[in-house]
């Protein structure tokens, strides 16, 4: 229901006819995504949410529509990355009339289109270095891609201008199974899923990779910043909100997060 509400009110308050920005998004509520924080909390809690959501926000909002991924896209299991790129996330100017939503009519512009889901815990980490040239940020980029060879394991990554300098803004997957890595290295954040283990690549390494290869290049590292909570910092600070009734937990200033 607080989900649902939030994107009722962020529909009636965003028109994305004069949206303007540098990040690429398609609707008014771009992503909507349920990731299990809990072992007692699964796959089948968190896909039966997703898709409350966009039903919910199709028959709530009239002219809203919605596409599906992770557990929630039924029975493809295609991931965010993959359903963006079919939907035209990544296009400056996609071509709403074009696509074929999964929940609701055909995009509106006033609406856009919104991506609901359900999947195991991803973590955004935004890596700025200190140069304007965004050819070198995207080399950059292309190093830490989880699909280069040698690159980051669920790493997907963006370079976008950003106050004068280049964001290298990284969606980080959970992968499955046990962490990889040097028993000295920074352990890797893991949880289990249905009984399945997951992990995904620490924030440090991210920045530590980037730095390495900014080094080369003559550059520097301005600074990271994580957008949201990892699964265990999710919880406790849910259960510190919930037992003492303040909802602004998320808002840690001066530090690293967003």
């Amino acid at each position: 229901d607080a989900a649902l509400s939030a994107c009722q009110k962020a529909c009636a308050l965003i028109d994305m006819r004069t949206h303007a920005g540098v990040h690429p998004c398609m609707g008014a509520v771009d992503l909507v995504p349920f990731y299990p924080l809990g072992e007692e909390v699964g796959v089948k809690e968190c896909v039966q949410q997703a898709l409350a959501v966009a039903h919910g926000l199709t028959e709530t909002v009239c002219g809203s529509s919605a596409f599906l991924f992770g557990w929630a896209d039924t029975p493809l299991q295609r991931g965010l990355a993959q359903r963006r790129k079919e939907m035209g996330w990544f296009r400056k100017t996609p071509d709403l009339q074009a696509l074929r939503p999964d929940v609701g009519p055909q995009p509106q512009k006033r609406y856009g289109l919104t991506g609901v889901g359900a999947s195991t815990y991803v973590m955004n980490c935004n890596v700025t270095i200190d140069t304007q040239d965004i050819t070198t940020g995207r080399s950059i980029a292309a190093a830490i891609r989880e699909s280069t060879p040698g690159g980051l394991p669920g790493v997907q990554v963006l370079a976008l201008p950003h106050e004068g300098a280049v964001e290298l803004a990284c969606n980080v997957e959970s992968v499955k199974g046990d962490p990889p890595g040097h028993p000295m290295d920074e352990p890797w954040p893991s949880f289990i899923v249905d009984g399945q283990p997951y992990c995904h690549a620490p924030a440090s390494l991210i920045t530590a990779r980037v730095g390495e290869l900014a080094r080369r290049r003559g550059i520097g590292v301005k600074g990271t910043a994580l957008v949201g909570f990892t699964p265990r910092e999710c919880r406790d600070l849910a259960e510190i909100a919930l037992s003492q009734g303040i909802g602004e937990f998320w808002k840690e200033q001066r530090r690293i997060r967003m």
